[in-house]
């Protein structure tokens, strides 16, 4: 398997991948699956501060994990929300942590200290995977969504990336981080 960083040749890639997740599950609390093109424009969003990184397994493209801003106000900067896709021929095959582990070592070079997932229940293997992934759960927000028909519930995971300092260490760009090295 390989990992390297997305870009906007993957957009279609991302956007079919995700599609299942919306239209199928109340995994996502999107209502419509995002197209190429707003896949594209949240790439350009995430820019040089939050990565979005592509498994390859055998040269074929496999799963995307990606991070993105946990909240907007300035003292959440060293924070992340993430994420984790896989598509459905690459779901068992022993992909999906070894691509978490590249983002969050990619993140802990960038200097984030926190990262976030927020799961929809029930989902027994997502909650059971970010537990092994060393998230603990922080919280449950009940009746957060309504998606199906029915009212969800979202667990939120928090893992330590980095051990806090004071003050913190300023992030780093991705630009900045050999990223071929870090992803080999």
């Amino acid at each position: 398997m390989r990992v390297r960083r997305a870009n906007r040749d993957d957009a279609s890639f991302i956007a079919e991948t995700y599609a299942p997740f919306v239209i199928e599950t109340s995994v996502s609390f999107e209502t419509a699956p995002p197209d190429t093109d707003e896949i594209a424009r949240r790439l350009d969003v995430a820019g040089d501060t939050y990565p979005w990184l592509i498994a390859e397994a055998d040269g074929e493209r496999a799963g995307y994990a990606y991070a993105s801003q946990h909240r907007t106000r300035a003292a959440y900067k060293t924070s992340v929300d993430t994420a984790i896709y896989l598509a459905g021929e690459a779901r068992g095959q022993c992909i999906a942590m070894p691509l978490y582990d590249a983002l969050f070592d990619v993140l802990t070079a960038q200097n984030y200290v926190m990262a976030f997932a927020g799961v929809t229940i029930p989902n027994h293997a997502s909650e059971a995977f970010h537990r092994k992934a060393g998230f603990i759960q922080i919280a449950r927000y009940p009746n957060v969504g309504f998606k199906n028909g029915a009212w969800r519930d979202v667990i939120w995971f928090a893992k330590e990336l980095a051990e806090p300092v004071t003050p913190p260490a300023p992030l780093k760009p991705l630009t900045d981080i050999n990223l071929g090295a870090l992803l080999a």
